[in-house]
């Protein structure tokens, strides 16, 4: 799952990127409404962390953005200021949450949770597809009840194609999804690929169907034959 944190306080910034990191999310930072816009405007994100008050802009006027684009990314508001016309208006525009300063790591990763599984899971924390089951709150796969071992970005990917089953997706969609920025740097989608054949590998050998099918020259969908 990948989160776009928006906040201009450095060091609140790298603190809650580190801790939403080590619970298992992809996450990417922006500092200043330019560079958040930039990343809205060009990537999707399963949840974005918004500080209200910016350099050169505000939350507010991201959440406008958003709206006006039709994006559904999943949105909780943080901000010093406990103001209610702030908070009426953040969610009046599309916000889902609000979280007020100060406030623990852990209870924004819970509200972050909870915004991803009504938004992307309906509601639940466990997703399947035939004999695969995913918990999304264990970060575990198990086919016919048995768990399979799989890395993180392989768990990720297989999330990613049970939520979006039965939908062909893009080689870029997917690099996108699944490494964010980073993918800027690699020159072609040869670590997809190779991600993907691990991944079928695993799932054949547990007993499952072959769902991952490659679409010719677009990318690869997660479907029954």
């Amino acid at each position: 799952m990948k989160i776009l944190v928006v906040e201009d306080e450095p060091v609140l910034n790298k603190s809650i990127v580190d801790y939403l990191s080590s619970q298992q999310y992809l996450c990417e930072q922006a500092g200043n409404y330019k560079d958040a816009l930039d990343k809205l405007s060009c990537y999707q994100y399963d949840c974005i962390v918004l500080d209200i008050m910016l350099p050169g802009g505000n939350g507010l006027q991201l959440l406008e953005f958003l709206k006006k684009e039709k994006k559904t990314d999943g949105v909780i508001i943080i901000s010093a200021k406990n103001e209610l016309d702030d908070k009426i208006k953040g969610l009046s525009l599309g916000a889902d949450d609000y979280l007020t300063k100060p406030f623990h790591l852990s209870e924004l990763s819970v509200r972050i949770a909870a915004i991803i599984r009504r938004k992307n899971l309906k509601g639940n924390n466990l997703v399947s597809f035939e004999e695969i089951e995913i918990d999304v709150q264990a970060h575990t796969a198990t086919v016919n009840g048995e768990l399979v071992i799989l890395t993180r970005k392989e768990y990720e990917l297989l999330l990613y194609f049970v939520i979006n089953k039965n939908r062909v997706l893009s080689k870029n969609s997917i690099a996108e999804h699944m490494w964010g920025d980073d993918m800027d740097m690699a020159d072609n989608y040869d670590f997809i690929y190779a991600h993907i054949k691990n991944l079928r590998k695993k799932l054949l050998a547990a007993g499952t169907g072959d769902y991952i099918q490659s679409v010719y020259g677009i990318g690869y969908k997660f479907s029954l034959r």
